[in-house]
């Protein structure tokens, strides 16, 4: 991807500079387990809360990697280890950016198990292919040699680091704000909608702002 030269006015220095940073994540199995949809009820009523939003916040953060399968662990496991392809839409169905809080979210998971096992009670200990261990995971946060002065620089960088540097910055636009004065470019990046776009298209659509800004 080539870089774009920046109008004059947006190569003036940041009053600080932006270190681009990328994060990885340790999986850790917890206890609970699950080898028919009964024990997946009993596991999602159980299990911590990192558990709930590793296997739906931080699977929907995998799938902007990617542009086919579920968005969330829950329904993958229902389809390819269940064949339970009516269980496997409604959670799919379930829009986690609805949701501010696990606790409500791990009801809406709950209901939607529950309801669809009232319908189909013969599904209930009907054994899974493979079992659906819960997991959690701890954030670990590495530095890139990336540093970003100005918005040539910025620009330069962006399209240099990995997918997960970008997923992991959410403060590009406290940075062009704060640092650099430019609140309008800011508040453009910030309509930016992660959730409906691979961050490939968030990559490009980012540049194309700061590309253009003056």
């Amino acid at each position: 991807m080539a870089t774009a030269e920046l109008p004059v006015a947006a190569r003036r220095w940041a009053r600080a500079p932006f270190y681009f940073n990328t994060a990885a994540h340790l999986i850790r199995i917890g206890r609970e387990k699950a080898t028919n949809l009964a024990e997946l009820l009993d596991g999602i009523s159980a299990c911590p809360d990192e558990s709930i939003f590793e296997h739906t916040f931080q699977t929907l953060r995998e799938h902007h990697f990617i542009r086919e399968g579920f968005s969330n662990d829950f329904a993958h496991w229902a389809f390819a280890a269940c064949n339970e392809v009516g269980l496997a839409e409604r959670l799919s169905a379930i829009d986690v950016r609805e949701y501010t809080s696990v606790a409500a979210l791990r009801e809406r998971l709950i209901t939607t198990i529950e309801e669809y096992l009232k319908q189909n009670p013969r599904s209930k200990d009907r054994a899974a292919f493979e079992p659906f261990y819960f997991c959690a995971s701890e954030l670990v946060v590495i530095p890139t040699p990336y540093v970003a002065r100005n918005l040539q620089e910025f620009s330069e960088a962006l399209q240099a680091v990995s997918l997960h540097s970008i997923h992991y910055h959410f403060d590009f636009s406290m940075w062009l704000e704060s640092e650099l004065d430019l609140g309008r470019v800011a508040d453009r990046l910030n309509r930016i909608d992660i959730y409906t776009s691979t961050l490939e298209d968030v990559r490009r659509a980012i540049l194309r702002i700061v590309q253009t800004a003056s």
